[in-house]
């Protein structure tokens, strides 16, 4: 009999950590038997005709389509990572910044606005100053964990707050359960996203403090050897995206280029992380 991670591990990441962070998100090869996750160097794939091609781009059926939305490896990586951080759904991507820049932009536009944590990695500044900035979203920087700043600085625009776990290079602390306390008590809530680089989930998992959305740069302590490049959006489902639906319409409103798709109702587990996925 094939080996089968219990689904139920992934409910309690904290005692099965070391089970999920070897098996999760794979399974040995049914015909092979090999318990190793292979490296499918695959763009295109194959479908059983016309109407599943068309179901699985139109986000009606699961399956692989083209090697830049789904690849089996990717997919398994993303599994993983979202069993360890007890998210419901995550994108792999190929760097930490490309996962940074995949989560801000689902959610944010020319004349949108960031409150931002003053404690951050200095290429993630460079992507709030200048990459958005000069998309015309705007960044309010504020000192780390001075709830009453975050707050203040939140705008009827805000789309979101942004800090890390644990800030580079300073390791100061962010008290994320403050944090999203705050966000939620605002009189229109805003989405807390979390960059847990440093922290990891073998430390620290955002998602059981309510955050909306966690970033990893998977070259980092996830990685652990140096050798190979790699990112994750995380979605936790901690987050209601159609209580606003005007504000949030990338997830709560039909999407043109998914004919007409709502994302938080095609998939109301891991809406975020589905159109991140969708829109790579």
């Amino acid at each position: 009999m094939a080996f089968e991670l219990n689904p139920d591990f992934a409910k309690d990441p904290e005692k099965h950590f070391n089970t999920l962070q070897v098996h999760a998100g794979w399974s040995p090869d049914p015909t092979t038997g090999s318990a190793a996750l292979p490296i499918y160097a695959s763009a295109a794939f194959q479908f059983d005709d016309a109407d599943d091609g068309a179901a699985k781009f139109g986000l009606a059926k699961p399956g692989n389509i083209y090697g830049r939305l789904t690849n089996t490896t990717t997919d398994a990586v993303a599994a993983r990572v979202a069993a360890v951080e007890g998210g419901t759904g995550a994108v792999a991507v190929a760097s930490g910044h490309a996962a940074e820049i995949l989560a801000l932009t689902n959610l944010v536009g020319a004349g949108d606005e960031i409150v931002a944590s003053d404690s951050l990695y200095g290429g993630t500044w460079n992507i709030f100053l200048h990459t958005l900035g000069d998309l015309g979203v705007k960044t309010t920087f504020v000192e780390n964990n001075d709830i009453d700043a975050f707050v203040a600085a939140t705008t009827p625009k805000t789309k979101l707050w942004y800090v890390e776990t644990i800030g580079n290079p300073l390791v100061d602390v962010a008290d994320v359960p403050a944090l999203v306390q705050a966000a939620n008590s605002l009189p229109s809530p805003v989405p807390v996203f979390v960059d847990n680089t440093f922290a990891t989930p073998y430390l620290y998992r955002p998602a059981e403090d309510g955050a909306a959305v966690v970033i990893e740069s998977l070259t980092k302590w996830i990685g652990g050897h140096g050798a190979t490049l790699g990112g994750a959006v995380i979605d936790t489902g901690k987050f209601n995206w159609k209580q606003d639906p005007e504000k949030w319409h990338t997830l709560a409103k039909p999407d043109p280029s998914y004919h007409g798709a709502v994302f938080a109702d095609v998939a109301p587990a891991a809406p975020f992380s589905t159109r991140v996925l969708g829109k790579r």
